[in-house]
């Protein structure tokens, strides 16, 4: 769908990189690799993201490093707009919200790196959450938003003995149970 909107694929790898996790940061060389894509195309998007505004970047070093400018007024539609894209908001609203007691949902893998991915991975942490129901909710979630879910599901227990096992960089914070305590 977003496909049809953004008609360069090297500027859409730059959207989800940067709008779907916002502390993601990167260089062009780096970029390029990471994109498999060449130097000069990913040159010209970084140019056009960051004249438009949407980007932002500083020197370190020999780099010049990028990142999504979250003072940006269209900063939170671009980042909703990513999320829909990939088809978090759909699994929100018809898998998360309808569990037990989930208290945070994270994105693993490489759409937390902001990389595309025709699989969702996700760590849900929660208590008294119905496994069959919610193997149902996935398999209906998938045929929607044209996306395999992979999921690992952890009590609040379970998930602080797992962190430090889990390499917590590539975790990105999708949803919280604000009702829930800690």
């Amino acid at each position: 769908m977003l496909e049809a909107l953004i008609t360069s694929k090297t500027k859409l790898k730059l959207l989800l990189k940067f709008f779907l996790n916002t502390s993601s940061t990167g260089y062009l060389r780096g970029l390029a690799v990471e994109f498999n894509e060449s130097t000069n195309a990913v040159r010209l998007e970084l140019n056009k993201l960051e004249e438009a505004g949407l980007l932002e970047s500083q020197t370190e070093g020999p780099r010049k490093v990028f990142r999504a400018n979250a003072r940006h007024p269209l900063f939170p539609d671009i980042q909703s707009i990513v999320r829909k894209y990939i088809g978090m908001d759909e699994i929100i609203e018809s898998v998360i919200n309808h569990l037990g007691n989930p208290r945070e949902v994270y994105l693993m893998g490489e759409l937390a790196k902001g990389l595309d991915s025709d699989q969702i991975n996700l760590l849900i942490v929660g208590d008294s959450i119905d496994i069959d129901y919610f193997n149902q909710l996935i398999l209906k979630a998938q045929k929607i938003i044209s996306r395999k879910i992979g999921y690992l599901i952890l009590t609040p227990i379970e998930y602080q003995q797992q962190l430090p096992k889990l390499k917590t960089e590539n975790l990105l914070l999708v949803w919280e149970n604000e009702e829930v305590d800690k």
